[in-house]
């Protein structure tokens, strides 16, 4: 039972400190749209997210209106879009993707994620043509998101399909240069894929979930990080158990609005994603949190371990408010959504290195990150490769969304807006990876994944 204190605490959270359920998406499977003729892909597709979801933007608002809950975004998420096109032999993908897009601006949602492929072990029928198809596809629509799935810890790494993502990248970013390189943002390389994950770019339906499911994900950085400015001298584990006690009391919210939406909606109730996801707005900054525990600035020595310690505690918060978190959940390090990291990215102290190094600990990987646009595919294929190997040795999942800056240079400044935010454009490394990313074959798995 909420009593008034706890009411109080709730809208001062969201009034001052940006709390806010970042998105509801719903989840829906469209292995039974199959269809050896696109035509008749694309009528199913179409009519069942339409029916599916057509009164998801409006039970979202209507939350909003009933708990004073800001809800920023409403998504879709979608079977593995390559299934789809291994049916419809010799069917165009980007025909389909035009659909989808039909489909987001019928029911009025922010995103539909699940123009993806999962060839961590190899390709199948229908992968190699849609992952060919993804910036032509992310050119010709707005709110489609894609994803490919290159890796994991049972299978190892297909270099083959990282060699291809670098060729993709690239083009996605020309496709888009008159768009601010929207492409390559909508479009994260991952390994080690959740299947119920309802944060975009990376969201598709997973062949283990349900028919139709609603999923939430919830955010607040700017809540975690008043909480610990409260306590300016507690020792560490002090802070841990702090975080913890906030992210207990964030992920409650989350599973209300869940629990609503999934009986408004007559689905499933899947997941509650805790995941502090920043955005451009002051007081939302992961890197704040970082500094707040006292670091002068996020990416000098120790930002790794209070980021590792900040991931675990809101895990375990998270994990005792609710039985159904999964998604990422933990702490999100997006430079260009954050304005926090933004400025240390500026300031030169936080570099491409040192953010690699923070993806062994937190939820995801490298994220929005802008690169000089003369980058070589080969080099955007290995920092994919280098990701990919973090999450597959440690168990977890990376991902990389990298923005390759055509025409702009070291030190520039990319300006997305929105959520998107802004990035200045980092500096990589010059040496050549040509002849390692060249080979091809597969990385092998990681001795601990012999385990059953």
């Amino acid at each position: 039972m909420l009593n008034t204190s706890d009411i109080l605490e709730t809208i001062r959270m969201i009034q001052d400190e940006c709390l806010d359920i970042r998105t509801i998406t719903m989840g829906i499977s469209l292995l039974d749209c199959c269809s050896d003729d696109m035509n008749a892909v694309c009528d199913k597709v179409y009519e069942k997210i339409t029916r599916k979801a057509e009164k998801l933007v409006a039970t979202g608002e209507q939350i909003e209106t009933e708990y004073g809950i800001p809800i920023i975004n409403k998504r879709i998420s979608i079977t593995p879009a390559a299934m789809l096109c291994a049916a419809a032999k010799g069917g165009d993908p980007v025909q389909l993707a035009r659909t989808l897009q039909r489909a987001a601006e019928t029911t009025g949602v922010n995103f539909i994620g699940g123009f993806s492929a999962l060839v961590h072990k190899g390709f199948s029928a229908g992968d190699e043509a849609l992952i060919r198809a993804i910036p032509q596809a992310l050119a010709e629509t707005t709110n489609l998101c894609a994803s490919v799935n290159i890796g994991s810890t049972k299978a190892g790494i297909n270099m083959d399909a990282v060699r291809m993502m670098g060729d993709v990248v690239m083009e996605a970013a020309k496709l888009t240069q008159d768009k601010n390189f929207m492409g390559p943002a909508k479009l994260v390389v991952l390994c080690n894929a959740p299947e119920d994950n309802p944060f975009m770019a990376g969201a598709f339906h997973g062949v283990g979930e349900p028919d139709c499911e609603v999923h939430v994900g919830v955010s607040g950085p700017g809540v975690v990080r008043a909480a610990i400015e409260k306590y300016p001298d507690a020792s560490i584990d002090k802070l841990a158990d702090i975080i913890k006690r906030t992210a207990f009391k964030i992920t409650r919210m989350g599973q209300l609005v869940g629990t609503r939406a999934s009986k408004m909606l007559d689905v499933p109730f899947g997941i509650v994603d805790l995941s502090l996801a920043p955005t451009p707005a002051v007081g939302d900054s992961v890197a704040h949190i970082l500094e707040g525990m006292g670091l002068s600035v996020c990416g000098m020595h120790g930002t790794t371990a209070a980021l590792a310690m900040l991931n675990d505690a809101v895990k375990k918060g998270g994990v005792m408010a609710s039985s159904s978190v999964g998604g990422l959940s933990g702490a999100f390090i997006p430079v260009s959504e954050d304005a926090g990291m933004i400025d240390a990215a500026v300031s030169g102290v936080l570099t491409l290195e040192k953010l690699e190094a923070m993806t062994a600990v937190c939820s995801v990987g490298l994220d929005m990150i802008v690169i000089p646009g003369d980058t070589p595919v080969s080099t955007i294929s290995a920092i994919i490769a280098d990701e990919a190997a973090i999450g597959m040795v440690n168990n977890k999942t990376t991902a990389v969304r990298v923005i390759p800056a055509i025409g702009k240079k070291e030190g520039d400044m990319l300006d997305f807006g929105g959520l998107f935010g802004s990035g200045p454009v980092m500096p990589i490394r010059r040496e050549s990876a040509d002849k390692f990313i060249a080979r091809g074959g597969r990385i092998p798995a990681p001795m601990h994944s012999v385990k059953n």
